[in-house]
């Protein structure tokens, strides 16, 4: 059974940084897309970014600049670097992962985790 499970939410405020983690287990994902996608109160769920292999990487536009992905294919895992938080950043955020190529649309990404709580206090 395939399981992604988020670690590194918290509180922390504007201006600061957090790194998230999200350790895969089930199978091996390295030769597949692992990404984050959240979602605040009453919004759509949101594209923050992806990356295939280790080098190819794609970001939300909201996140351009600030947040760096970055993974750990012996490990199974992907990182969410974190820098120059918005209070507009605080949500929930889930690890994904899928086969194939990079993609923004939720609905391509077969695997998702619970979720972990980023809340930016300004």
């Amino acid at each position: 059974q395939v399981q992604l499970v988020e670690s590194g939410g918290g509180l922390v405020q504007a201006g600061g940084s957090l790194r998230l983690s999200c350790v895969a287990s089930g199978r091996t994902f390295s030769n597949e897309v692992m990404g984050w996608f959240r979602q605040a109160p009453g919004k759509e769920r949101e594209f923050v970014a992806a990356i295939r292999w280790s080098s190819y990487t794609y970001y939300g536009d909201s996140v351009k600049g600030r947040f760096t992905i970055s993974r750990d294919t012996a490990k199974n895992t992907v990182y969410l670097q974190m820098n120059s938080l918005k209070p507009e950043d605080t949500a929930v955020y889930h690890c994904v992962a899928r086969p194939g190529g990079l993609s923004r649309m939720a609905d391509d990404y077969d695997y998702w985790g619970q979720g972990i709580q980023v809340t930016v206090s300004s």
